[in-house]
């Protein structure tokens, strides 16, 4: 019978989690402090305990809310009450945003900064597992005219023929390029390779009269500019 009342029993935080989630149905995330959005989210993964103080523990270890949204599984783990099973609410959030993104990549987009730029490729590509070369393809006035997977996988010339990049460029009637690609490591740092193939692909640019604007390097959270470097 002790084992039936325990399964049955409720946590001391129940009533205060049952507030929560009546106050985001009734009115979405309004008036909620950052760490009450954590709050709810690891509610998902943990049904008996109370999640108030490991939210705000995380908050202040990752200095708000797109800080421990941008963590490591690991990463959040060191939190104190945090572990494999309620991490999931703050992954799965971060996971339905990314692929939502995605679907909806802007046809249409003025690219004029380098700050434009990168903020667009994080989103794309900056969390990806394995290393994605992408392209985007720009109108005379910097207006991405599309983008496009060029290859996935560890980069290195082989895979990265110049023909597959500015095949699309010529269709495209495209003025200009922007390459890029992850590092699933977070470190963007450009190896041998990666200025290899920036070389190479800037040469065969210049020889088509297609230019290649710059060749960018992101993680979730960090960036490597070709050209801001003076490499291109």
């Amino acid at each position: 019978m002790s084992e039936v009342r325990n399964s049955n029993a409720t946590h001391k935080g129940a009533g205060h989690r049952k507030r929560l989630r009546d106050r985001f149905l009734r009115s979405g995330l309004s008036g909620f402090h950052d760490y009450e959005i954590v709050e709810l989210l690891l509610t998902l993964g943990t049904p008996l305990k109370d999640c108030k103080q490991m939210a705000k523990n995380a908050i202040m270890e990752f200095k708000g809310l797109r800080g421990v949204l941008d963590a490591s599984i690991e990463d959040l783990q060191r939190i104190k009450g945090i572990g494999p099973s309620n991490v999931f609410g703050i992954k799965l959030s971060q996971a339905v945003t990314e692929r939502l993104f995605k679907e909806h990549l802007p046809s249409k987009l003025c690219l004029r900064t380098l700050n434009a730029v990168v903020q667009y490729l994080q989103k794309w590509i900056g969390r990806e597992k394995k290393e994605h070369f992408v392209a985007l393809y720009l109108d005379s006035h910097n207006q991405l005219i599309e983008n496009r997977t060029i290859s996935i996988g560890i980069l290195n010339a082989s895979l990265v023929h110049p023909r597959e990049l500015f095949e699309p460029a010529v269709r495209l009637h495209s003025a200009s390029i922007i390459v890029a690609h992850n590092h699933p490591s977070g470190n963007v740092e450009p190896s041998s390779e990666d200025r290899d193939l920036t070389k190479r692909l800037v040469e065969t640019g210049k020889i088509m009269g297609i230019e290649i604007q710059d060749h960018i390097i992101v993680s979730h959270s960090e960036h490597f500019s070709f050209q801001q470097q003076l490499i291109i």
